[in-house]
């Protein structure tokens, strides 16, 4: 069935219903552009509400030179982005939807009552009252051999020439939420530069815990410590002991600097002090006293309050010469190595490095290869910690794609 609609206005089509297509949308429609915008599952924003379970944190607070430094190597075209769109005018604009925001202890950003469903509600209210036209269950499958938008849907296929096309179709991670990287071979056929998907944002392996380790301590946390890598400041927070190894907010804000010493080295050797508030000259002096009779898990639980996961943790990457030996075990408890060899499969990560290149975009994110064809969102090659950084680009790269399909269509 091929596209029939009349076309005395622009029409445009995105790809993908999560928040780098919804913002396209909404910059067309409210400039007067003709918007459908076409998903594969049941409903829009089915990653975007997974993420705002445990409450929504959409921006963070901290100021903007330390903000932009998360995007590390690709800060620069980030940046670029976030012009007219950053932390502050992403917070507003949930404001102007109804949607009040608060500022958590650790400085992220979250909708009042921290959930994702209200904020998404107005919003589809605002594209629907706007004219965008939403159609669920709707795959794209690609190009046909005349240039046309493959489009498959519960009653057929349908070949769609929009003036334009918005691709946002996420990154490799959650298949099961529509990001399943599908669009990866369409766009390669097409000579489109693609840097491989790499888990980001994910948990790590060790080559193999003891049964003793897994069978009581599996999904303990370890809070209350810092992590590192050699050679880098250690970073404080908290992570989770896996059965396969650690995952959790600090391991994920060494995602991409783990991955890659993997990548090069083969293994990443981390670094986990689990007494960072207390110098190792005074947990050395607090081993050395007399225990007597105790046992040295009791010893390490009534001078240092070293207990449970820790201990255990402690107890597994150490010999019994590190035992016997205070000052060897008082360095052991500040920089306990722990050898990762390889990241959690990519669709268990929050989220996915490599994509389309920014090589491969012109300034308006706009293929090269393929004129009138913009990207937007995970799919692109860019990664950033979770707190909020995730979500602010795919927004702010959602409005750029907009804003540079309307210059377009003006030129």
């Amino acid at each position: 069935m091929t596209d029939t609609r009349p076309t005395d206005r622009p029409h445009v089509a995105i790809i993908g219903g999560g928040p780098a297509g919804l913002m396209a949308a909404e910059v067309l429609s409210q400039a007067g552009v003709a918007v459908e915008l076409y998903d594969a599952m049941p409903s829009v924003g089915r990653k975007f509400l997974l993420a705002g379970v445990g409450g929504m944190n959409i921006t963070h607070s901290e100021p903007y030179p330390a903000f932009i430094a998360r995007y590390a190597e690709r800060t620069d075209e980030v940046a670029r982005l976030l012009e007219g769109f950053d932390a502050d005018v992403l917070r507003q604009w949930i404001h102007d939807l109804g949607i009040e925001t608060f500022v958590g202890s650790s400085g992220r950003v979250f909708p009042r009552d921290m959930k994702a469903a209200p904020l998404l509600r107005a919003w589809l209210k605002r594209l629907r009252d706007a004219g965008v036209v939403i159609h669920t269950r709707h795959r794209w499958l690609g190009w046909n051999a005349e240039g046309a938008l493959r489009i498959a849907y519960p009653q057929g296929e349908l070949a769609l020439k929009p003036t334009a096309t918005v691709l946002a179709l996420g990154g490799g991670s959650w298949a099961r939420l529509g990001s399943d990287a599908a669009w990866l071979p369409w766009l390669q056929a097409q000579g489109v530069q693609i840097a491989p998907l790499q888990a980001a944002n994910s948990g790590f392996e060790v080559e193999g815990w003891s049964a003793v380790l897994k069978d009581k301590f599996a999904g303990a946390p370890l809070k209350n410590i810092a992590l590192s890598l050699e050679g880098h400041a250690p970073r404080l927070g908290e992570c989770v002991l896996t059965a396969q190894g650690l995952e959790g907010s600090l391991v994920y804000a060494w995602s991409a600097q783990i991955r890659e010493a993997i990548n090069r080295d083969g293994s990443a050797r981390v670094l986990i002090d689990l007494l960072p508030n207390r110098p190792v000259d005074k947990i050395q002096q607090a081993l050395a006293k007399q225990r007597g009779s105790r046992s040295m898990a009791k010893h390490l639980h009534s001078q240092l309050g070293l207990d449970g996961v820790k201990a255990a943790l402690l107890r597994e990457q150490t010999d019994q010469q590190t035992f016997a030996d205070p000052a060897l075990l008082a360095q052991a408890i500040k920089a306990l190595p722990v050898t990762l060899v390889r990241p959690r499969p990519l669709d268990e990560a929050i989220s996915s490095a490599g994509g389309v290149t920014f090589e491969a975009l012109d300034e308006r994110l706009m293929l090269k290869q393929m004129p009138g064809v913009f990207c937007a969102g995970e799919m692109l090659d860019w990664e950033a910690p979770t707190g909020g950084y995730l979500l602010t680009a795919c927004f702010a790269s959602g409005r750029k794609a907009g804003l540079g399909l309307l210059e377009w269509l003006k030129a």
